[in-house]
């Protein structure tokens, strides 16, 4: 499936760095200067939600393409599983990172995650969307910016755990 959206951007990545004034995190003997953000994440604690929607696996998947949409990026793949008795998760691959939701419709209950990169995104949008749209009375959202130290940006690293492997 093929999506088509009116403002959308070449490259996901940040087209021009945003002045963030170089914010230090230390500890012990660490300072790790931290390079421009790469992106914003959402956490949103949905409550007293309509338990009808959030069992119903078809209108989630809907629900989140909106979402998606609404924020501006670009859906690469959703996958959803519906469980029994009860509850729905769902995760919407995204060209710039990824939206996923996990329901308890036996609590009202809805918890989403929303992680963006990219200066053209709009990741509280698509907590707005979701939060219409699963009825919620009661939610929090928490968002902050994702940055990576400097001395990671250019170097060349290894998973965790596998250096000093032999073959």
């Amino acid at each position: 499936m093929s999506y088509a959206f009116p403002h959308f951007h070449p490259n996901p990545g940040w087209s021009a760095p945003e002045a963030t004034g170089a914010s230090v995190a230390s500890s012990a003997n660490l300072n790790i200067s931290m390079t421009d953000t790469v992106g914003k994440h959402c956490i949103l604690e949905l409550y007293d939600c309509d338990c009808a929607r959030l069992d119903d696996e078809t209108f989630l998947r809907s629900a989140i393409t909106n979402a998606a949409v609404r924020a501006g990026a670009t859906l690469l793949q959703l996958i959803t599983h519906h469980f029994q008795p009860h509850g729905v998760t769902g995760l919407a691959l995204l060209a710039e990172s990824h939206i996923s939701i996990h329901t308890w419709p036996e609590s009202g209950y809805a918890a989403v995650d929303v992680f963006t990169c990219g200066d053209h995104t709009m990741p509280e949008s698509a907590c707005r969307v979701l939060a219409e749209e699963l009825r919620s009375r009661h939610h929090k959202l928490s968002s902050f910016r994702r940055s990576t130290p400097s001395q990671l940006a250019d170097a060349e690293r290894e998973p965790a755990g596998m250096g000093g492997l032999s073959t």
